[in-house]
């Protein structure tokens, strides 16, 4: 359901979202991932979608500020993994 990308690289920074670590390893993280219904997308035109079809004010963000957006996290493949904590 998530790329190993976007595994690692909410592992990796996932303290952008969360005060606490909430994953330790891959394979919690992954669980993590599927419990909170995280979403990996191919785009930020597809990002702006996503949080504004949850409700998120984004009109007026830019899409730097939307990449900056604590619960989006960038993939160095182009993609974006959203997490609503």
């Amino acid at each position: 359901m998530y790329s190993k990308e976007a595994i690692e690289v909410f592992l990796k920074n996932q303290r952008q979202l969360f005060d606490e670590t909430v994953a330790e390893n891959e394979e919690e993280a992954r669980e993590f991932l599927e419990e909170c219904m995280a979403v990996e997308v191919a785009s930020i035109k597809e990002v702006r979608r996503y949080l504004d079809e949850a409700g998120a004010d984004v009109s007026g963000m830019s899409a730097k500020e939307l990449e900056e957006a604590s619960e989006v996290f960038a993939l160095p493949s182009g993609r974006y993994l959203i997490v609503e904590g």
